[in-house]
């Protein structure tokens, strides 16, 4: 069987983002032994209960040592004094990432005080928070964005880079400083536009009026205001900096436009412009199949896996609607697997399981 690429990994932050990397890490057999940590109780209990990790710890200790791998994932606002706090309890043998949305104060902060720190942010999210919305599809195709410092330690550059695509996302290098100036715009700002439209709803004396008459346009431009206010409010105080650049870039754009209401036609090529910039966004393509209909199979570097594992399933009459072989190395890997329902993965979880296979 495959050795996975970390012995014991610790998640510091068991809410969706945290819980979405524990479940990749789960997924494709990527650790050994996942741990977790959280002030919230609940949390805890959630990520046991819903298989999401293998233990929990009510508060650091001589365990954070043993790690090989350790990810905070807590909220921004106490990423630095969690990590600082973190410190004294690590091996100098563990790799430290952080899935922070602001780069530059954490890896300024963490840079030499957590062992083999590497600052990261995966660009994936969701307006729904806390373990139970995490899924490891969340990662799936995203780009994960790696913000070394200048003394950065390359092995652990590597590791980091190894893992994120080992849990199938894109890697991408930048300067810490360039992330925070362009999330600033693409993601901190959108969120403090979204506050603004139902700003301007709720004060309306016509507010219920308004309300009903909300259409999928509004929705969708003020989706993001419905996540966490107290987690989204530390994100852009955070990157307050980069944030003010980008109000008054776009303060200078809306009087422009503005302007452009007297110009029909000027305003018509602007709008065209706009189109063409938005349908060229690229799409990240998720996989369709629910979740909780697929299954995972760890196969040993022998010829004939596939083979004997779609033979398997196919004597038994189980149809396979998705098939993905993952995170294959030198000693072996793994089969995701999709079904159409539930039963019929449970069937193929006992048939592979009873001729020998490990399967999740």
């Amino acid at each position: 069987m495959m050795k996975p690429l970390f012995g014991k990994v610790g998640i510091f932050g068991i809410g969706l983002l945290g819980g979405s990397v524990a479940l990749g890490l789960r997924e494709r057999f990527l650790a050994e032994e996942i741990h977790a940590y959280d002030p919230d109780p609940g949390a805890l209990e959630d990520a046991l209960a819903l298989q999401v990790v293998d233990r929990v710890h009510a508060s650091p200790g001589s365990w954070v040592a043993d790690l090989d791998l350790g990810v905070l994932a807590a909220p921004v606002g106490v990423l630095v004094s969690e990590g600082q706090k973190l410190a004294q309890y690590s091996g100098p043998h563990t790799v430290w990432t952080d899935v922070g949305s602001v780069k530059q104060p954490v890896v300024q902060a963490l840079t030499g005080i957590l062992p083999n720190f590497v600052g990261s942010h995966p660009m994936a999210g969701s307006e729904k928070a806390g373990v139970e919305a995490a899924h490891a599809g969340l990662l799936q195709n995203a780009v994960w964005v790696i913000t070394p410092a200048p003394s950065t330690a390359p092995e652990a550059l590597v590791t980091i880079r190894t893992l994120v695509q080992n849990l199938g996302a894109y890697p991408l290098e930048i300067a810490p400083e360039l992330h925070d100036r362009l999330v600033a715009r693409i993601s901190h700002l959108p969120y403090l536009l979204a506050v603004g439209l139902n700003q301007l709803v709720a004060q309306d004396p016509h507010q219920d009026l308004l309300m009903f008459l909300a259409a999928g346009g509004f929705r969708d431009l003020t989706r993001v205001a419905s996540g966490s206010p107290r987690m989204s409010r530390d994100m852009v105080v955070a990157n307050k900096q980069a944030l003010r650049e980008a109000i008054e870039d776009l303060r200078a754009i809306l009087l422009e436009l503005e302007n452009l209401l007297e110009r029909p036609e000027n305003l018509l090529e602007v709008a065209q412009e706009a189109k063409r910039t938005r349908d060229s966004l690229p799409i990240v393509k998720r996989s369709l199949l629910p979740v909780m209909n697929e299954l995972v199979v760890q196969v040993p570097d022998k010829p004939g896996q596939i083979a004997a594992v779609s033979t398997a399933l196919g004597n038994a009459g189980v149809n396979i609607k998705n098939f993905e072989v993952l995170a294959i190395r030198d000693e072996g890997g793994a089969i995701r697997m999709g079904f159409a329902t539930p039963e019929e993965r449970e069937q193929a979880r006992q048939i592979l399981g009873g001729i020998g296979y490990k399967v999740r």
